[in-house]
């Protein structure tokens, strides 16, 4: 009796076919004119109202709060309101979760195709991220041109700044994977997801500067990594972390995504053996 030979393995996916994953959601985005329309007003309202709260906390205070005067606080508060656009994106609708699929099974099928699963969730997610830095951009420069944001501090600050935005977002990338991952041991992850934005939003800076928080709360913060994704970025283009010390802030972001890129990766291994494909 001749022993049958094992199937080949998977032929890799094509480069330029690959990269076609990261179009999904900016084209779904971008034939759904509601959606575009509800955005800008989003952001509209979110702008103005953070502006004149600001302004308004510093109109019974002579100069600076917290090592930080109107102006930067003003900066601070358009470029996080800004910044949460990278990662504003809701898939719930067109039922492209990780928690989703699992749901429904159809997680499978990212672990059948000759792409690997890590590399196509990496890829949906830069699409997601390219997507939400054209708002970004977009909504930077009317703030500087209406005279809502200043130019950085120094062309140094500017700089580091650039490097910290991506360093920044490369963290929270890992750490929203971290939480998707989580769906592999459990039936549901609302609550966890829920946990972890809202400590998302607290801990990196997004509700108010750290440097507003008592210095126990600050410690805290430089223990995780929320603040490297988006607290250290702001503060150097606001020059509230000078250029002197931007070397130091940016080491910290790039220990951090080293750190939770070994961690992501032994968990996809370790997801993988929990998928079963019946009769496949």
């Amino acid at each position: 009796m001749t022993a049958l030979a094992p199937d080949p393995p998977p032929a890799p996916v094509p480069s330029r076919r690959a990269w076609r994953a990261a179009r999904i959601t900016p084209l779904g985005e971008l034939n759904s004119p509601p959606r575009l329309t509800a955005t800008a007003v989003r952001l509209v309202v979110q702008v103005f109202l953070v502006v004149f709260l600001w302004r308004g906390l510093y109109a019974q205070t002579d100069g600076s709060v917290a090592g930080l005067d109107r102006e930067q606080a003003v900066a601070y508060a358009v470029l996080a309101v800004l910044a949460t656009r990278v990662r504003d994106l809701n898939r719930h609708l067109g039922r492209d979760t990780v928690q989703q699929h699992l749901h429904f099974g159809t997680i499978a099928y990212w672990f059948l195709r000759p792409l690997p699963p890590h590399r196509y969730h990496a890829l949906r997610a830069l699409g997601d991220q390219l997507y939400g830095f054209a708002w970004v951009i977009a909504g930077y420069l009317v703030c500087r041109a209406a005279g809502v944001l200043p130019p950085p501090a120094s062309a140094a600050a500017a700089a580091a700044f650039a490097a910290g935005v991506l360093l920044g977002q490369t963290v929270l990338y890992f750490v929203m994977t971290l939480t998707d991952l989580l769906c592999f041991w459990t039936l549901r992850d609302d609550a966890a997801l829920q946990i972890v934005q809202f400590a998302q939003n607290l801990l990196s800076g997004s509700f108010a500067p750290l440097w507003f928080f008592p210095g126990w709360f600050r410690t805290m913060s430089d223990l995780l990594p929320f603040q490297a994704t988006l607290n250290t970025p702001l503060s150097l283009y606001i020059g509230r972390i000078p250029p002197a010390e931007a070397p130091r802030a940016l080491l910290v972001q790039v220990m951090w995504v080293v750190v939770l890129a070994a961690l992501t990766r032994w968990l996809w291994h370790r997801a993988a053996l929990r998928v079963v494909s019946q009769g496949g």
